[in-house]
């Protein structure tokens, strides 16, 4: 009992310092992220999450701004930190002439990709600019100055770690909570210490709640109240989902990508490196088998390449050749209002 009651204290305080009322966040889902369903989001009481991993600084603006006219309460934008990859010709080109056969399939023969030019740091200047409160991150931990000159501007940092050893160094470079990212979870894995690990939610919950003193906030498979009370029981102080609100009215998904949602069997997800060059776990489709023992470029090059074809196929209603991440517990998700589907979760 006197550790529920610690857990509660703890859950109080986190909600206070994010300014919302129940202890959950909205996924920051690249891509499908919209400032509608952001703000949708903020209004439903949780915390909002903007995707900006993809976009440019000035997108990036734009999008904050809107959110900012769609609701007065607070939300996090979402940035991916940039990894050191070199840029081999020769392997971008196999990789390029791997995709072409479905290219022709669906009407791009040859198509541009050009390559991605992340701006971090420019986004990072806007966070203080924009006067945004919150800010994750994905895919690694910002250097010693980015994380100091954002808690000196007011921020509340979260970072991301899908083993106990990136949590522990998320807390050490200053991180004010950790998402611990749970095999079971849809859409990239957040990795960026050691080997790739594969640990479920429960597992990771117990090896991450005691071997740090930030908040911890499990994802992965929370499909539903009872998910999310097993993971607060285990620990965390509030709990991210991102499948479950995929097929809601203000997702920004395509209406393919919902309805594949919404008619997803038990055990439909698989992990790929196929869409993007970094591993992440969707709905398994023609795209993905016929990938398997192609060769892929390193992300973000692979994401590159595939682009254009993962935009045509949504414009030709070939949602077997979309990118469609998902969570283990996909086939739990229904759609709604978003306020209707977070009241199934309080």
């Amino acid at each position: 009992m006197k550790r529920r009651i610690q857990l509660e204290e703890v859950k109080v305080k986190l909600t206070a310092m994010l300014g919302i009322e129940f202890p959950i966040i909205q996924a920051p889902m690249a891509g499908v992220t919209t400032p509608e369903f952001v703000a949708a989001s903020a209004e439903a009481g949780i915390l909002g999450s903007i995707g900006a991993g993809y976009l440019s600084v000035e997108d990036t603006r734009t999008f904050i701004r809107k959110v900012m006219v769609l609701t007065e309460r607070p939300f996090a934008v979402n940035l991916f930190v940039p990894e050191q990859v070199e840029v081999n010709q020769k392997a971008l080109r196999r990789a390029y002439e791997a995709l072409q056969p479905i290219g022709r399939e669906i009407g791009i023969p040859f198509w541009n990709a050009p390559l991605s030019e992340p701006d971090f740091d420019g986004q990072v200047r806007l966070l203080i600019e924009e006067g945004v409160k919150v800010c994750s991150f994905t895919f690694g931990l910002p250097d010693e100055l980015t994380i100091r000159t954002l808690k000196e501007n007011g921020l509340f940092l979260i970072g991301t770690a899908t083993t106990v050893e990136e949590a522990v160094l998320a807390e050490k470079a200053g991180m004010d909570a950790v998402v611990a990212q749970g095999s079971e979870a849809g859409g990239h894995r957040g990795s960026f210490s050691g080997d790739l690990t594969f640990i479920p939610l429960n597992e990771l919950l117990s090896e991450v709640v005691p071997s740090v003193e930030i908040p911890v906030i499990a994802a992965g498979g929370i499909a539903n109240k009872e998910m999310k009370e097993q993971a607060r029981s285990a620990g965390a102080q509030a709990v991210q989902i991102g499948t479950a609100l995929l097929a809601t009215d203000e997702s920004g998904a395509h209406s393919l990508y919902k309805r594949a949602v919404l008619e997803a069997g038990e055990g439909c997800t698989v992990l790929t490196r196929a869409f993007s060059g970094k591993t992440a776990r969707g709905i398994c489709n023609r795209f993905i088998k016929e990938m398997k023992d192609a060769e892929i470029a390193p992300y973000p090059y692979q994401n590159d390449l595939t682009k254009e074809i993962r935009k045509e196929a949504a414009k030709r209603g070939k949602s077997e050749f979309m990118s469609l991440w998902a969570g283990e517990k996909v086939s739990m998700s229904t759609d709604g209002k978003l306020k209707e589907v977070i009241g199934r979760f309080i």
